[in-house]
């Protein structure tokens, strides 16, 4: 075994809870049920194989892997504050979670459409810097997600990676902007941390894009502070772009498309963690056609009901941002699928509308099969926009395994 590996399973078997912010979308618990898939992941890395597309033994339940633990020494969210870029493209390892997010929709000159999601968590594993003058010293443990729908070929590609933030495995700075975990990576072109390029492969996949910034960065919540709910501290610094022109390249098989489309950038850090009440989350990010977009979360209680701290933001074609909460936005599920591989069952089509904005919008999966087989298994993919407006854009769904039940 990897002197590597040894290290892995040492410190998941020591760290018996994280605390995390609501937004994650894909999370991994550590903790000792979760050993064995960090450890395999990590061997692999560390030993020069490639990690293939994961299939875990060991599933949790999001309200499980986010229920709340020990924060000592981390910094929590509680007020406003400057945001400065390309700083804060950079790590805040001050907290104990954060994650560098993008979404998009593409298509070739020959008309074949994706879907793809790139996202890398980093999860500080205590606060400050490693004890041990080791080069495989570290205070945090990266984690990423890498997924390709392939809408013309109705085929949908998912992978998971883990890796530990030493030894130039994984890791993130500011200036100039770059995080990675080994070959996958998102990082800025510019000294401006703009455009940003994001390059992954895995197997017969892979993406090579070039995203531009657009619209200014939109600030989430109360200007860029989101709360999640009545509890001190539980909440997130968020922003986003969300309106990124992208050019590049992705690869199926052995054949190369030249595409271009829209994407969109989400990135948040914190010390928080789900409510007790809050089983999952439906989030929609939606570019329409007549230049707006539209992001809109809602929590989900484990009654039925609608949690309050839900929220969103319609942002005008010129970049004006307009704060939504949970009552300005109406969702409806139209229509449901379940998985064959959790027994999950997702809603399939939504009706979402914002009657103060003139927005009534039914949004379709581009594949009813878009489910990640992740650690925290949950539903992300592309989606069609009909109704007051055309267009395209991301729904995240979690909470629908028969472990969040």
């Amino acid at each position: 075994m990897c002197p590597f590996v040894t290290f892995v399973v040492a410190c998941c078997s020591e760290v018996k809870d994280m605390t995390i912010p609501i937004r994650i979308r894909r999370w991994l618990a550590f903790g000792q049920r979760l050993a064995p898939i960090v450890a395999v992941m990590m061997m692999l890395s560390a030993c020069g194989a490639a990690a293939p597309t994961i299939e875990p033994r060991a599933r949790l339940a999001v309200a499980e892997a986010m229920a709340g633990g020990d924060a000592a020494g981390f910094a929590r969210a509680t007020a406003p504050r400057p945001f400065i870029f390309p700083r804060d493209h950079g790590p805040h390892p001050e907290y104990a979670i954060e994650w560098w997010y993008y979404t998009g929709n593409l298509q070739s000159s020959e008309g074949r459409r994706f879907g793809f999601q790139f996202t890398i968590f980093r999860t500080g594993l205590m606060p400050g810097d490693p004890e041990r003058p080791s080069a495989w010293a570290s205070n945090s443990v990266y984690m990423a997600h890498f997924a390709l729908s392939d809408i013309s070929s109705g085929a949908f590609h998912a992978f998971e990676r883990f890796s530990r933030g030493a030894a130039g495995l994984a890791g993130a700075q500011p200036e100039p902007f770059r995080v990675w975990l080994e070959d996958w990576v998102a990082e800025g072109i510019g000294p401006d941390g703009m455009p940003m390029r994001v390059y992954a492969a895995e197997g017969d996949v892979a993406i090579d894009l070039t995203l531009a910034a657009g619209k200014p960065p939109v600030l989430q919540g109360d200007r860029g502070l989101s709360q999640k709910s009545a509890d001190e501290g539980n909440a997130s610094y968020y922003y986003s772009f969300t309106r990124m022109p992208i050019n590049g390249a992705v690869r199926v098989g052995n054949t190369t498309y030249q595409v271009s489309g829209l994407g969109w950038m989400d990135r948040e850090w914190s010390t928080s963690a789900l409510g007790a009440d809050q089983v999952g989350w439906d989030w929609f990010a939606l570019h329409l056609d007549d230049g707006r977009d539209l992001m809109f979360y809602r929590l989900r209680l484990r009654d039925g009901g609608i949690d309050p701290y839900s929220k969103g933001v319609l942002v005008s074609a010129e970049g004006a941002a307009r704060r939504l909460s949970v009552d300005d936005v109406l969702v409806e599920p139209l229509d449901e699928w379940t998985s064959p591989r959790s027994g999950a069952t997702y809603p399939a089509r939504w009706r979402l509308r914002v009657p103060a904005a003139a927005i009534d919008l039914t949004l379709t999966p581009l594949l009813a099969d878009q489910e990640l087989p992740v650690t925290v298994v949950y539903w992300e993919g592309a989606v069609a926009i009909s109704g007051s407006a055309g267009g395209s854009g991301y729904i995240e769904m979690t909470g629908y395994t028969p472990e969040d039940r």
